[in-house]
C-alpha cells in the first residue's frame, strides 16, 4: 500500500473485496461516520419494546459498517451491500467534477457527502456518503485526479514530454541554420550548388557555340551572295 494511505476507521482486513492493478495503491479509505447512527438509535430505542426498533438499529448498523469508500492512485471505489455486494469503480481520467455537501447535523458533527460526476455522465455518478471531514476528502480526490491527469499512460510526466519536444525542436532549428550557413558560403553538404553551377556553365558554353555557328553561316551566305553577283 502507498505511504500516503489514510484510513478513517476502516480496518485493512475489511478491504478484502478490493482488487487492484499491479501499479495501483490505496491513498485513502473510509466509510460513513459512525455518528450517523445517532438518529437510528434515537428512533429505535423507544421502539425496541415492539421489536421493530431493534430491526431499525441493526439494519442501519450493518449498512454503515458494510459501506466502504476507497481512493487509489488510479481510481475511486464505492462498496455497498450487506447480504449482497455492489462495487463501483470510476477511473480518475473520467472524473469531471467533485463537490461536497453537509446537512445541518453533518456540519455540527463534521461529516458530509462527497459527490463525483463524470464526463458524459448524467448527474452524480458516485457519492461518498456521510464521510468524516468531507472537504478534506474532496481535496484529496481532486489532488489525485489532477496528478494522475499529468501522468500519461506510458509513465512519463508532462514535463518530460515537453522537454523531449523542445529538444527535438532545437535539433530541427540547428539543422536549418546549418543548411542556411552552407548555402551562404556557396554550396551545401551534398554538392547541389556545385552541380547547379556546372550545369549553368554547360548551358553558357552551348549558347556560345551556337552563336559562333550562326556567325559562320552568315559569312557563308554573304560569300555566296557575292559570288552570285559577280
Amino acid at each position: 500500500m502507498s505511504s500516503e494511505l489514510e484510513t478513517d476507521g476502516v480496518d485493512p482486513a475489511d478491504l478484502e473485496w478490493l482488487s487492484l492493478d499491479d501499479d495501483e495503491g490505496i491513498v485513502w479509505a473510509g466509510g460513513p461516520d459512525r455518528r450517523t447512527l445517532i438518529p437510528a438509535f434515537a428512533i429505535g430505542i423507544p421502539l425496541a419494546i415492539v421489536l421493530i426498533g431493534i430491526i431499525i438499529i441493526v439494519s442501519e448498523y450493518l449498512r454503515v459498517t458494510n459501506t466502504h469508500y476507497v481512493v487509489t492512485n488510479r481510481a475511486l471505489y464505492a462498496k455497498t451491500g450487506v447480504l449482497s455486494r455492489d462495487v463501483k469503480r470510476i477511473e480518475h481520467e473520467k472524473v469531471q467534477d467533485i463537490s461536497y455537501s453537509q446537512s445541518a447535523l453533518g456540519a455540527h458533527f463534521g461529516y458530509g457527502n462527497v459527490e463525483v460526476s463524470t464526463a458524459g455522465g448524467s448527474g452524480v455518478e458516485m457519492a461518498f456518503k456521510s464521510v468524516p471531514d468531507p472537504k478534506a476528502v474532496q481535496q484529496r480526490i481532486s489532488e489525485r485526479v489532477d496528478r494522475n491527469r499529468g501522468e500519461p499512460a506510458d509513465g512519463h510526466s508532462s514535463e518530460d514530454t515537453l522537454a523531449a519536444i523542445l529538444t527535438e525542436l532545437r535539433a530541427i532549428r540547428e539543422a536549418v541554420e546549418d543548411d542556411r550557413s552552407v548555402r551562404a558560403n556557396g554550396g551545401d553538404a551534398d554538392g547541389t550548388t556545385d552541380r547547379t553551377a556546372d550545369r549553368s556553365d554547360d548551358r553558357a558554353a552551348t549558347r556560345s557555340d551556337n552563336r559562333a555557328g550562326d556567325r559562320k553561316d552568315d559569312r557563308r551566305r554573304n560569300e555566296y551572295d557575292t559570288d552570285e553577283s559577280i
